[in-house]
């Protein structure tokens, strides 16, 4: 092989070995979750997993003054429907949604036309049209509690915060859903432990 080749294979090495790491991190988080779920199936209070159980840690988050066009960006490469709005100290001032931005830009009482969309997008800002001072929850809340309050609430996630305020995380739907998936996966899994170890 010339040098170029060498180079060339080296390369590609090195990209499928990165690749397969990610991967590999990807289904240890996921038993690790697992083994979570399944511990707390084991408790007597089986049910009561709580929000650090499930929320996605460290999430992304948007800043007061961010432009519309950073935050679709944001929701477009994260694949994210809300994110929580900090200001200058760190603290959370709100949270915005896909849905707060598509209404900003599109609203159904004003026409205009494709260059004033791009012009909104730069001008408006996160501030007037994020929810300020939404609910919030703690780590150590039961995850049926926070699952009560969104679906009356009707909304889609919660940031999380510790003690000191600090936001350390957020719960959504996805993550709730993602649960409950793990936690019927881990359900049969016993139920087919329990019928294997009873038959003779």
């Amino acid at each position: 092989m010339t040098d170029q080749e060498l180079l060339a294979e080296n390369e590609r090495l090195w990209a499928e070995n990165t690749r397969l790491h990610a991967e590999l991190e990807l289904v240890q988080a996921r038993e690790r979750a697992e083994i979570r779920i399944r511990a707390a199936l084991r408790r007597r209070d089986a049910c009561h997993l709580v929000v650090s159980d499930i929320m996605t840690p460290n999430p992304r988050v948007a800043r007061l003054g961010d432009s519309l066009r950073s935050l679709l960006t944001a929701f477009r490469e994260g694949g994210f429907r809300g994110l929580p709005v900090l200001d200058a100290d760190d603290r959370l001032a709100g949270i915005v949604t896909d849905r707060d931005v598509r209404l900003a830009v599109n609203s159904p009482l004003i026409l205009h036309e494709r260059w004033q969309d791009e012009m909104l997008l730069d001008q408006i800002v996160v501030d007037v049209c994020m929810t300020p001072d939404p609910l919030t929850t703690r780590p150590d809340t039961p995850v049926y509690e926070v699952a009560q309050v969104m679906r009356q609430r009707k909304i889609g996630g919660l940031p999380v915060l510790d003690d000191a305020g600090a936001v350390i995380g957020i719960i959504t739907e996805t993550d709730m859903l993602r649960a409950f998936e793990d936690a019927l996966r881990a359900a049969g899994d016993t139920l087919r432990d329990a019928g294997a170890a009873a038959d003779p």
